[in-house]
């Protein structure tokens, strides 16, 4: 009895084991089905939200250009007026600088598309295009509709970045057409630097739209008053070089003299951009910092536009 006593214990134990480690193995296998929904449920809202996000931003950036296109002159005038500019820089910057004509446009191009071309067309337009929705009743039916804040932004961004895509284009073809070369340039630093520009003038235009124009009229008078002078301390029409220290020391508060001076280092210094990169990083902290203001200013406007 002893002997079969202490065998049918063994047995016991083994048998006891094996559901031990039968239980381990459910309980792994139900941990990772639990694991793997969880993270299969997570994918599918994040895909959701995605799609729903670029479903609606573009809903909003293809009726923006289509009004844009149906009127033509602004598209126009945002491309001629860039072109001029770039020009009378370039051929001003080889006379009184004695060089080159190539050279010129290498150093007239950085400030004149983020100085001067996407100033206007991406903030200018940003309130003009916000204004003219309130004055035209679009945003009191956008609010009934389920469209989010997020959405709405992102319509604008991706409306003007088409814009700024194409003065980006014209401005290049041009320096190219006069011999610039741009050698050693970082051109994906420098196509960083401008989606980092158009998304801070957006950010800023929206917030100027949505607190401080009421009227079409207001944007004529937004743009002198603040936007004018900005350009000139961020180097659009003067060389930053001809600045005297005391506008130097202000112009360092200038997030437009940033935006030039960043990409003028990775199309022209790249050697400088990666030593210091002091400027790129002042762009990109004020790029987010207008998302976030853009954003505030949107739920502020959502909450005024209810109460009218």
């Amino acid at each position: 009895m002893g002997i079969v006593g202490a065998k049918a214990a063994v047995k016991v134990n083994s048998v006891l084991k094996q559901k031990v480690r039968t239980t381990d193995h459910i309980g792994k296998f139900v941990g990772r089905s639990v694991i793997d929904l969880i993270d299969k449920g997570i994918s599918q809202v994040y895909n959701a939200l995605m799609k729903k996000y670029w479903r609606e931003s573009w809903a909003v950036a293809r009726r923006i250009l289509t009004e844009l296109f149906r009127r033509k002159r602004s598209l126009i005038s945002w491309l001629i007026f860039p072109a001029l500019i770039l020009m009378l820089n370039g051929l001003i910057t080889a006379e009184r600088a004695d060089t080159t004509v190539s050279t010129a446009f290498e150093v007239a191009a950085p400030p004149t598309l983020v100085g001067a071309a996407l100033f206007f067309s991406c903030l200018g337009g940003g309130v003009a295009t916000v204004v003219s929705e309130r004055e035209q009743q679009t945003l009191k039916r956008l609010f009934l509709s389920p469209l989010s804040g997020v959405s709405y932004f992102l319509g604008l961004f991706l409306a003007h970045s088409v814009i700024g895509v194409g003065q980006t284009l014209v401005i290049f073809a041009i320096a190219l057409f006069a011999g610039a070369t741009f050698p050693g340039a970082i051109w994906p630093l420098a196509i960083t630097i401008i989606w980092l520009s158009i998304l801070a003038y957006v950010g800023l235009g929206f917030m100027l739209g949505t607190q401080f124009a009421r009227r079409t009229e207001d944007v004529s008078a937004l743009i002198a008053a603040f936007g004018v002078p900005l350009m000139v301390l961020g180097g659009a029409f003067l060389p930053i070089s001809l600045f005297p220290d005391s506008l130097l020391d202000i112009a360092r508060f200038n997030p437009i003299y940033h935006m030039t001076e960043a990409l003028t280092d990775a199309l022209l210094n790249p050697d400088q951009v990666l030593d210091q990169g002091g400027h790129f990083w002042f762009l990109l902290v004020f790029a987010i910092a207008m998302v976030g203001v853009g954003w505030i200013s949107y739920r502020r406007m959502l909450e005024l536009e209810r109460q009218l």
